[in-house]
């Protein structure tokens, strides 16, 4: 079989049974199921949800995105081999330990297959909460700049490329364009501070004060989690983007929840420890491809900078990637979650007929 066969690029044409539009960002396609589907498989499956919770089917693809574009490979392979099974795995494994720890739940109720999630709907919290560890990446570049101030929390002078900062920092941003909030920008991620959060609770989608501070406690527990897990393996935890949302409880009340992805190559950075150890950094994370891309073109400014964004994603489709940077990337997605999971992972050889097959045969989701 082709190596293109093998990674699942197009994940919106599956043919589940839904009564609205597919939802499909740059790496996850979203089914909402019918009312009566839901019904039934929280009847049949005993999901620990309200019998009337809408359930949707989540399904990743092996797409590969960076500066807000995706990226594609020679000779077909539009798609990292391995990447979406990589990624889900990992989340399943921090989710099921932060559960098992008494943290939180997740929006995922079921794995029917490697690729696939079925959640329940849940109401973003419009933020997208940052961790960091240590100070590099963007905050370095504002940093090195002279910036001092980072979501409300002065920085010391004094400090070095890569350092560990002093203390976790809780650096959250907008998700999506918010609109009508004092103070907000109007803009995609753009910086926020706990005060603006404060400030605008329903604009944030918070119920209420208490809940900004269990959302930074879950963050910081969550992180606490998965740092000292890596750390076990030489890995550094660096920075974290986490997501949250509210579901329904089975008494109707609303509960703060994980959701999306913890822990990932995609949304975090994560350092080889020995390495770092010895003064150099080894991206166990998306973060190498990022640096890969910037060293590869030689106008790196094209992908920094947002005012540039038509030219980024001419560049993205006008130039096809070598099939070994697409392999390294497999080898450091599947690398970094077997590691993690403690298992090995197996490719699926036709993943989309392998979704089709478990959807239609034991969910009773496609017709």
């Amino acid at each position: 079989m082709n190596l293109a066969d093998k990674v699942l690029v197009v994940n919106d044409n599956l043919p589940i049974r839904t009564e609205k539009p597919v939802h499909s960002g740059k790496v996850r396609s979203v089914y909402w199921l019918t009312d009566s589907d839901s019904a039934r498989l929280i009847a049949e499956k005993g999901y620990d949800v309200p019998a009337d919770t809408p359930l949707a089917i989540m399904v990743i693809s092996d797409r590969i995105s960076a500066f807000d574009c995706i990226w594609r490979g020679e000779d077909g392979l539009n798609g990292v081999p391995g990447k979406g099974m990589a990624l889900n795995a990992i989340s399943n494994h921090w989710f099921t330990l932060f559960k098992d720890k008494g943290l939180a739940d997740s929006h995922i109720l079921d794995i029917p297959h490697p690729l696939v999630w079925i959640v329940q709907k849940a109401r973003p919290v419009m933020i997208e909460a940052i961790a960091r560890q240590y100070i590099t990446g963007s905050m370095w570049r504002s940093y090195s700049q002279g910036e001092r101030d980072f979501c409300g929390i002065t920085l010391p002078e004094g400090l070095n490329k890569d350092q560990k900062l002093p203390e976790l920092l809780i650096t959250p941003s907008t998700k999506g364009i918010l609109t009508g909030l004092e103070g907000v920008p109007e803009a995609d991620d753009v910086n926020v501070s706990r005060a603006d959060i404060l400030r605008h609770l329903k604009g944030f989608h918070f119920n209420n004060e208490q809940d900004v501070d269990l959302y930074e406690k879950l963050l910081k527990e969550g992180f606490d989690v998965i740092s000292d897990a890596l750390a076990k393996q030489n890995e550094i935890f660096v920075d974290t983007k986490f997501e949250f949302g509210y579901v329904k409880d089975t008494q109707g009340n609303d509960k703060l929840i994980y959701m999306d992805e913890v822990g990932t190559p995609d949304s975090s950075r994560i350092w080889e420890g020995h390495s770092f150890s010895q003064g150099k950094i080894i991206e166990q994370s998306k973060e190498g491809f990022r640096q890969w891309l910037l060293n590869h073109f030689p106008e790196p400014d094209i992908l920094l900078n947002k005012n540039r964004m038509p030219e980024r994603l001419a560049l993205a489709a006008d130039n096809p990637l070598p099939q070994e940077i697409m392999m390294m990337i497999s080898d450091t997605y599947i690398g970094i979650a077997e590691k993690i999971i403690g298992q090995s992972l197996s490719i699926s050889q036709n993943p989309k007929q392998e979704i089709i097959d478990v959807l239609r045969n034991e969910y009773q989701l496609i017709d």
